[in-house]
């Protein structure tokens, strides 16, 4: 994951020698709760705090979750190294000799909570896919799930709006939701060893792209030839952020060799 440009260092090693604050960690027997309906603080370890705001994939709390986020990073607490977002929990990592988990603890019940909104629109996203084929190998199997034509599981596929919700598994992996509930259809019992950087696919209500070749199972239904993780990129690696919105664009093989030849054309 990218870290944040609000990260506040702690002071060099050298300062801390013989740091010795007892620091009394949260346990899950600890772990606190803010008002009803709010969030709830659990323990990762001993350089860690998840905040949990639900218990399933819905949009307004991952709106929360975004939102939280943004306001944790924006008080740079010195100590603070990451602040990741997820579907519906974010995790706080710190380094425990700057700042103990019971101080962070007692700043984050401090936030305010009750008004929490996405702070600005996400991005828009069109992203070309070619379905099928070589590109999609799964595609007539998720037809045959649905028990419609595989070009009825495109169109369902590619005119839904998708929310990204967290970026995970690899560097700039997005998933997005929800897909259609009739073309849902569950991962791959073995995944396969290697997946082509680009590759489209479902795994029951969530779709997602790979961003660079990695092992996966999830069911393959096209690609794109739109690169999400840029490494050498300066501003941001990665294409797609937390709280973007994306709407896939089905195109011919020709199309897509033209679009991969451009995106090689400008990817150092």
């Amino acid at each position: 994951m990218e870290l944040v440009s609000s990260i506040r260092l702690c002071p060099t090693t050298t300062a801390l020698r013989g740091y010795k604050k007892a620091v009394r960690y949260l346990t899950m027997a600890d772990s606190q709760t803010s008002p009803p309906q709010d969030f709830q603080i659990l323990t990762l370890g001993d350089a860690a705090l998840t905040i949990e705001f639900g218990q399933k994939i819905d949009r307004v709390i991952n709106e929360r979750v975004i939102a939280f986020a943004d306001t944790i990073r924006s008080q740079m607490w010195e100590g603070v190294l990451d602040v990741v977002p997820t579907y519906r929990s974010l995790t706080v990592h710190v380094d425990p000799l700057c700042l103990d988990l019971d101080t962070l603890a007692d700043r984050l019940l401090r936030l305010p909570t009750s008004s929490l909104q996405a702070t600005s629109a996400g991005r828009q996203h069109r992203i070309p896919v070619l379905y099928g084929g070589e590109a999609g190998p799964d595609l007539e199997e998720v037809a045959a799930f649905a028990k419609v034509a595989a070009a009825e599981v495109i169109r369902l596929h590619s005119t839904v709006q998708y929310r990204v919700y967290m970026l995970g598994f690899s560097p700039g992996f997005p998933y997005l939701g929800l897909v259609p509930e009739s073309i849902a259809m569950p991962r791959l019992a073995t995944p396969r060893i290697m997946v082509p950087a680009g590759s489209v696919g479902i795994a029951g209500t969530q779709t997602g792209i790979y961003p660079s070749a990695t092992p996966g199972g999830w069911r393959l239904i096209g690609r794109t030839p739109i690169a999400l993780y840029r490494r050498h990129h300066t501003a941001t690696q990665f294409l797609l952020h937390p709280g973007d919105l994306v709407q896939f664009e089905p195109i011919r093989a020709h199309e897509f060799n033209r679009l991969q030849r451009e995106t090689n054309d400008h990817t150092p």
